[in-house]
């Protein structure tokens, strides 16, 4: 995969999702400008927007949450660590971080049922350098599900949960 993405162009590829990092799938930005936010430190109630989030350009604290996910994938030659940022990752999820984790907040296990619904799903996937020379994963450009039968994670996720309730 390096020697195919020299001269920083991207390539296409088909690849199986292995698994996902469910500890960390989403990170702050402001929601006017979406620079990123540091992290909150200390007694962050993730119901409201602490002032450890207020966006130094806006002077807001009005956030919204985005997605970076770290995957491991495989090809058919080789297994290698990729991340997928928000346009990408609502393809695989089928809604915003923002939507994910409130959902997440009343199922505290949809983040480990994420890897298992994704693992093994096949994509087209387009793969990019880094844009930032100091980042060390491959970027996922796009992802185009294979499979006739796909369901974006947080569908899988309505219906197990609904179905738990009412047996």
């Amino acid at each position: 995969m390096e020697e195919e993405q020299q001269g920083g162009k991207a390539n296409t590829q088909t690849c199986t999702i292995l698994s996902l990092d469910h500890t960390n799938l989403c990170y702050r930005v402001c929601a006017i400008c979406e620079r990123t936010l540091p992290t909150a430190t200390g007694n962050s109630n993730s119901n409201n927007a602490p002032s450890s989030f207020l966006c130094k350009f806006c002077n807001t604290n009005n956030t919204k949450r985005l997605f970076r996910i770290l995957m491991s994938v495989a090809t058919d030659t080789e297994v290698f660590t990729v991340i997928c940022f928000d346009r990408v990752a609502k393809v695989l999820f089928g809604c915003s971080a923002d939507e994910f984790f409130d959902f997440a907040r009343f199922h505290p296990l949809s983040g480990v049922a994420v890897n298992e619904i994704l693992e093994g799903e096949i994509f087209t996937m387009t793969l990019s350098k880094p844009l930032n020379s100091n980042a060390q994963n491959t970027r996922v450009a796009s992802a185009v599900p294979l499979s006739s039968g796909f369901r974006p994670a947080i569908e899988v996720l309505r219906e197990y949960y609904k179905s738990q309730y009412s047996s």
